[in-house]
């Protein structure tokens, strides 16, 4: 019997982790290799992807695209985690802010921006998850990493909450925008509600919410494996350079054929290989996927 693979949209609820969505669907799918696709921490909502059976190979393409959000900051206090499960640690005075202050405050955080990633974070350092020292007490030195804000909406401002429009690159962390923006405004700032829209082409509207997720109906919403990575261009292949890829072998690159680095390859009969890279001397394997 062929296990079923493909990528599953849902709609994550509040207070579970993702781990808890994984192991949810491993349950009532029977499926052993279940993935997902970028964390949402317990108190997000929203689009979660996982990859289920073959497809948890093509994991790395579903989290790199691009993501959005709306997000609600609360400004006046600062909490540990930077979202409302955290302790509040600071407090001031947030009553001065105007919504002109918040549309002056966010142009310094869109392009290509340094941000900090929060101490309580999945993020390992030395092999130990940062959440796990924050838990011990510790407070290791955490360096800053470019990320890309794509676009920064201020949606609506009804003080102390504002409700902001995030586009974004893989690797940004909305609860740490919401710390830094609130420390730009001198007042502090955390998350008390986040919501992830899309990633990519795949929006919440079409996600399938966990609750309405059952034995019976799961594989129905299963999407195509090739749907991990639609948002590639697409190499067709003939037959023989389609075998030398599935043989590791690097084949010639034609001048009508995708210019982009990363490509889909697919054998003349339509059939997914994998995904190749660009080189100067053609086309090599990058992750090839073995015929069922």
């Amino acid at each position: 019997m062929i296990t079923p693979t493909g990528v599953l949209n849902i709609d994550k609820p509040p207070g579970i982790t993702s781990h808890d969505v994984v192991h949810r669907v491993r349950r009532l799918s029977g499926a052993r290799r279940v993935g997902h696709a970028g964390t949402l921490d317990p108190l997000a909502t929203g689009v979660l992807l996982l990859a289920v059976g073959r497809t948890t190979r093509l994991i790395e393409y579903l989290v790199g695209q691009q993501k959005m959000y709306l997000a609600t900051v609360k400004l006046g206090q600062e909490t540990n985690t930077f979202d409302a499960e955290g302790e509040v640690v600071a407090e001031r005075p947030y009553r001065h802010i105007t919504a002109a202050h918040l549309q002056d405050a966010l142009p310094q955080f869109q392009g290509r921006i340094q941000q900090r990633p929060p101490l309580y974070s999945a993020i390992k350092q030395n092999g130990q998850p940062l959440y796990k020292l924050a838990r011990q007490g510790k407070t290791p030195h955490i360096p800053t990493r470019e990320v890309i804000i794509h676009q920064l909406e201020l949606l609506d401002f009804e003080p102390p909450r504002a409700n902001l429009r995030v586009v974004c690159g893989s690797g940004t962390y909305i609860r740490s925008l919401a710390h830094d923006l609130g420390r730009a405004l001198g007042c502090g700032g955390h998350i008390t509600a986040l919501r992830r829209a899309a990633v990519g082409d795949f929006s919440v509207a079409q996600a399938v919410p966990l609750a309405d997720l059952t034995a019976e109906n799961w594989q129905a919403h299963l999407m195509p494996m090739t749907t991990a990575v639609a948002h590639l261009p697409r190499l067709d292949l003939n037959q023989t350079d389609a075998t030398d890829l599935r043989h590791g072998r690097a084949i010639p690159a034609q001048t009508t054929q995708p210019s982009e680095e990363l490509a889909a390859a697919f054998d003349p009969a339509g059939v997914f290989i994998g995904v190749v890279t660009r080189r100067p001397n053609g086309w090599r394997a990058r992750k090839i996927l073995d015929p069922i």
